[in-house]
């Protein structure tokens, strides 16, 4: 392969430009999901729910307006504008009542003060789209911009609309930020000016390449979209650095340039394949995840690692081929300090280390199982609260009361009677301030046979009666949850096929099936690197060393997260516990590969020790400052906490994996050599020598 790079770097080169065109067309064209409820499995009773209310009823996206300042007769013309925005199914308001010959006076209190406080009344909007639809988006936009000083738009629907915004105008400041750090740290750590461009080119195109593959998956969600490109950029740097280093090695000895990168892919390829298969190993694990993010994520990144790996021994030494003279015109001191003294400190204190290694995991573990007790579910959570959904919902909660509203769908066929006491019931469930259907709206004052079709179509087909409880408690609290399993019983007591929709429902959903994840997950990646280190290591006891370490480092990380109080978002804990031990693993098979061959070579398990550490510690610092730096700026800049968190956790990560790695592996691998040289194939001749 590396002769036919050198002999063809050229025709590579052209065919790298040329896929990018269509690799641009893909991205362009890959849609991007921002309701991350979506991705809950289809045969839940609450995603059954919403495909019901969208297909039967023709309403798929729900939100509740505050209208403020408006006399009745301008709300009616209000509720008709409504109506006239595209994709607007149904507006269910006080105007929507009186103007179809229902007297307001004839209106139960309850439902009156549910839809009116003071000056400011509330209007229900139903859509014929999904929350995350691109129509369902234009439309929030149009209702805000009807009477902008007059109306409040709550709900998912305009989290997501909100959240749109801010992503599509924060996402290209994402790559931006990433690529100067990353660019920063290597102009400082390594020892050519033109090479780290030459190294974000390479990467670049193959982050574009694996952006408009996703097309073929037909949409990714708004978190993979945007963590991609930086996690690509972070996790593959590395086979570029180390092409680098193998090419101008080989290039001192041979004097050409030419054998010199065949000789540099050859060591590369060879090299980066334990690494990279357990990256993607790592993120494949999130494939196994029950809520679809993970597969998303998983899927994308998977690619990407492996498209990382093509560019680092494919385009990136075409570059280096092509710009060759100029390269050579561009090396600098780099001020990556020797290690020597570090080296031989860590090796004298070894038991020192051994004692704090010990020492410190049963807190940080037990700090790190408490996580899970820290994140929030609460979607809403994740954005500004000074952004105009959020202004909505405090409103809706302060002046109304109002923190959710349950969509209960029940047979059409259920009689009036029963449903009358269905409604009684959820009526007296804590927390439900009002419950809204045509029972409660006509309070039996009216038959339901008398109505006209037009008023009855608001919340009746021919399949589906519609329930509407108004709740006074926050979604995902643990009052919440009380509540839904409430309605839940209820609901099914009179109707056995009735469904439950709303946010409160669809997020309890994803608190029960993550919570199961995190295991699943976490179980699925450590098992799956643990083979792969078996496998590159021929060893049974070099893989429990080096995973305990790593682990040791993401225990620290989420730990202390839990320490300083932080708040995480739910899919953080998951994300990172993969993506770390994925992504930094690579640290503990560098030093560990080098201490192998060093004891095989004749050298005793301290001095072995000392020569790995000595060789190692500069890879792992330039390997977790460019992952520090790609993540860093994003984790500072995002004001969406969803990315933030994440690569604040990942930025942390690789600067406690940096000491961790060094720190300890040596003397874990000092302390267990007797055991190691007796696992390890090729090594078992050493045990003559054990008490070395």
């Amino acid at each position: 392969m590396g002769r036919f790079v050198v002999k063809f770097k050229k025709i590579i080169l052209l065919v790298a430009v040329i896929l990018m065109i269509p690799a641009l067309i893909g991205f362009l064209n890959t849609h991007v999901n921002y309701d991350i409820l979506n991705y809950l499995p289809k045969n839940t009773d609450t995603m059954k729910g919403q495909t019901e209310l969208l297909e039967d009823f023709g309403k798929g996206a729900f939100s509740m307006l505050i209208v403020k300042d408006l006399p009745a007769e301008e709300e009616v013309r209000l509720e008709n504008k409504l109506r006239n925005v595209n994709h607007v199914d149904t507006v269910l308001g006080l105007g929507a009542l009186t103007s179809r010959n229902i007297p307001t006076d004839i209106l139960p209190n309850e439902a009156k003060d549910a839809i009116i406080k003071g000056d400011e009344s509330l209007i229900a909007v139903f859509f014929d789209t999904s929350s995350s639809a691109d129509e369902t988006v234009q439309a929030i936009h149009e209702i805000r911009g009807i009477m902008d000083d007059h109306v409040y738009v709550s709900g998912m629907s305009a989290f997501i609309a909100d959240l749109r915004a801010l992503s599509e105008s924060e996402e290209i400041f994402y790559i931006i930020i990433a690529v100067i750090l990353a660019m920063l740290v290597m102009w400082l750590l390594l020892d050519n000016w033109l090479s780290p461009v030459l190294f974000m080119v390479s990467i670049g195109m193959m982050i574009l390449l694996n952006l408009g593959t996703n097309w073929l998956f037909g949409e990714i969600s708004y978190i993979t979209k945007a963590l991609s490109a930086i996690l690509q950029l972070a996790v593959t740097m590395d086979y570029s650095i180390f092409l680098w280093h193998a090419y101008r090695e080989n290039l001192t000895k041979s004097g050409k340039s030419g054998p010199a990168m065949e000789a540099a892919i050859k060591a590369t390829l060879s090299s980066v394949f334990g690494s990279s298969a357990t990256t993607i190993a790592g993120f494949l694990a999130l494939c196994f995840m029950s809520f679809g993010l993970g597969l998303d994520l998983g899927l994308v990144m998977a690619k990407g690692v492996v498209l990382g790996v093509l560019g680092s021994v494919t385009v990136l030494p075409a570059l280096i081929l092509t710009f060759d003279k100029v390269l050579k015109k561009c090396d600098h001191r780099p001020l990556m300090p020797k290690f020597d003294w570090l080296s031989s400190k860590i090796i004298k204190l070894a038991p020192v280390m051994i004692v704090i290694f010990v020492a410190i995991i049963p807190p940080f573990f037990y700090a790190y199982q408490k996580t899970n007790d820290d994140v929030y579910y609460t979607l809403s959570d994740s954005l500004p609260q000074d952004m105009d959904f959020a202004v909505a919902n405090h409103k809706l909660a302060d002046d109304f009361g109002l923190s959710n509203v349950h969509m209960i769908l029940t047979l059409a066929q259920l009689s009036q009677e029963e449903s009358s006491q269905m409604t009684s019931e959820l009526k007296n469930v804590a927390g439900i301030k009002s419950v809204l259907n045509l029972e409660s709206v006509i309070d039996g004052q009216i038959p339901l046979a008398i109505l006209p079709e037009k008023t009855t179509s608001l919340l009746k087909t021919d399949q589906w009666e519609l329930t509407l409880a108004i709740s006074t408690y926050k979604t995902a609290t643990d009052e919440m949850s009380t509540q839904v399993a409430e309605i839940n019983n209820i609901i099914k007591s009179h109707d056995g096929t009735s469904l439950l929709v709303g946010e409160a429902a669809l997020t309890e959903d994803m608190i029960k099936i993550t919570s199961t994840d995190f295991a699943v997950v976490n179980t699925i990646s450590i098992v799956a690197i643990f083979i792969i280190i078996a496998i590159v290591t021929r060893s049974l006891s070099l893989p429990f060393i080096l995973i305990a370490v790593i682990e040791s480092a993401i225990f620290l990380n989420l730990g202390l997260s839990h320490v300083i109080g932080e708040k995480l978002s739910f899919i953080a804990p998951i994300c990172i516990s993969t993506i770390q031990l994925g992504a930094t693993i690579d640290y503990a098979i560098l030093m560990t590969s080098r201490y192998k061959s060093e004891r095989i070579g004749g050298l005793d398990k301290r001095a072995a020790a000392k020569v790995a550490l000595k060789s190692s510690i500069p890879s792992i610092v330039v390997s977790g400052a460019v992952l520090f730096a790609a993540t860093i700026g994003v984790a500072i800049y995002s004001r969406a906490d969803m990315i933030s968190s994440l690569t604040m956790l990942m930025a942390r990560g690789a600067i406690i994996s940096i000491v961790v790695v060094p720190a300890f592996l040596a003397p874990l691998l000092i302390l267990t050599d007797p055991l190691i040289i007796r696992t390890t194939i090729g090594m078992k001749q050493l045990t003559k020598g054990v008490k070395k």
